[in-house]
């Protein structure tokens, strides 16, 4: 079952879809298997020998009249570091090119934002972030990549995000994060959720090498910080 919340992508349907989702889990109602939230409505999973759909249907309408007295939780945000440019970041320069800025300018405004993880999808752990200055927007590659190696950074028009398995892809890359978003042999294989913040920032090659050997030794603990509902 689908509870859609609007026809557009906003932060504010998002708080609902998020409110809704506590208010969903912390219910009791019998027979919920499994939510997944997306840009703008919430996918209900549900074991129909448990509960019909007419029942759960009528369930969850009610819950939606008291969102407004769901407490959300402060967001996490993730601290994702990223080597920028090079052979990481082959698309970089581009990028700079198509905005009329410089490789440092497209990094600082790139580096700036908290971006929220609005779902995920595409593969496992792939995050559809909000929040991208639009200046340095830039349209996919005519011809998409054969691998896009994991880790990658990459800009699709206004929307950027991580790649977090090797795969075919067409987004301009501009850099890279040694941070697994996706290591199947984790007890939590899934690095980001959503609802959280991803907020990148810029190290250096001697930095990248650090935090790959940690990542290869399942020693590494991703920073991350609490950010308040409503903060800019």
């Amino acid at each position: 079952m689908t509870v859609e919340f609007g026809n557009e992508i906003s932060v504010a349907i998002n708080s609902r879809i998020r409110a809704f989702n506590i208010a969903l889990l912390e219910s009791g109602i019998p027979g919920i298997v499994e939510t997944v939230p997306t840009y703008r409505s919430l996918m209900v999973h549900y074991d129909p020998g448990v509960i019909r759909y007419a029942a759960l249907e009528q369930k969850l309408k009610g819950l939606l009249g008291g969102l407004d007295k769901v407490r959300i939780p402060p967001s996490e945000v993730l601290e994702i570091p990223v080597l920028y440019g090079g052979e990481e970041g082959p698309d970089l320069p581009f990028v700079a090119e198509q905005g009329g800025r410089s490789v440092d300018e497209v990094i600082a405004i790139h580096s700036a934002p908290e971006y929220l993880i609005y779902m995920l999808g595409f593969t496992p752990g792939f995050t559809y972030l909000g929040g991208m200055d639009e200046s340095i927007a830039t349209p996919r590659l005519k011809t998409p990549r054969v691998r896009i190696p994991a880790g990658s950074v990459g800009i699709a028009g206004a929307q950027t995000g991580v790649y977090p398995i090797d795969s075919p892809g067409g987004w301009q890359l501009i850099g890279q994060t040694p941070v697994r978003m996706y290591a199947p042999e984790r007890e939590k294989p899934i690095l980001p959720e959503a609802g959280q913040y991803i907020k990148f920032y810029p190290i250096d090659r001697a930095e990248y090498d650090k935090i790959a050997e940690q990542e290869a030794a399942g020693t590494y603990v991703c920073k991350r910080h609490s950010r308040e509902e409503g903060a800019e």
